[in-house]
């Protein structure tokens, strides 16, 4: 497994990926807002807001700098998920969106992905020397919660979210 920056070549497996996404009537969080993309514009222009995700001089606020990944299984070239990595935080990331939001594929959801995946990025933030992550979760997502657990989190806070009209779990981890 291996966290794969997209490029052009990622285009029809990305479509796919979102596609499964619909197709199981999952929720999509943590794609970089590939989903979104892919309903109002192109796969091009997607690309274009992720590359700029990383030009830390010149994010407009109120977005932060991002690096965004697919996480690719090596044997097929499959994406299984992806990550979104923070670089700073604005005021509704310190409190509901924290620093990683990722998603698993459906269908290879269970198979310990989502924590291998996140220990990953994880690897960034030691290197940028950034050592307290926050991730957040909705408290009904017992999966993913367990997905920070693993990777050291600890919860910090739970809240309501009137932007996802849910509660929100919110987890430090600490490096």
């Amino acid at each position: 497994m291996k966290l794969v920056f997209p490029d052009i070549s990622y285009k029809e497996k990305a479509i796919q990926f979102i596609d499964e996404f619909y197709a199981y009537h999952s929720d999509i969080s943590g794609s970089g807002s590939l989903d979104k993309y892919l309903k109002k514009a192109t796969y091009e222009e997607w690309l274009k807001k992720v590359a700029a995700g990383v030009d830390i001089a010149n994010v407009l606020l109120p977005r932060v700098p991002e690096l965004t990944y697919f996480y690719i299984r090596q044997e097929d070239d499959a994406i299984v998920g992806m990550i979104n990595i923070r670089l700073a935080l604005n005021d509704f990331l310190r409190k509901e969106g924290g620093h990683i939001g990722y998603c698993i594929r459906p269908t290879e959801r269970t198979k310990h992905y989502a924590t291998q995946m996140l220990n990953e990025a994880l690897k960034v933030y030691d290197t940028l020397g950034i050592s307290e992550v926050i991730v957040t979760c909705d408290k009904s997502n017992a999966a993913s919660a367990k997905v920070i657990q693993n990777c050291g989190g600890k919860l910090e806070a739970e809240l309501y979210s009137e932007t996802y009209k849910e509660v929100i779990q919110r987890y430090l981890i600490k490096r």
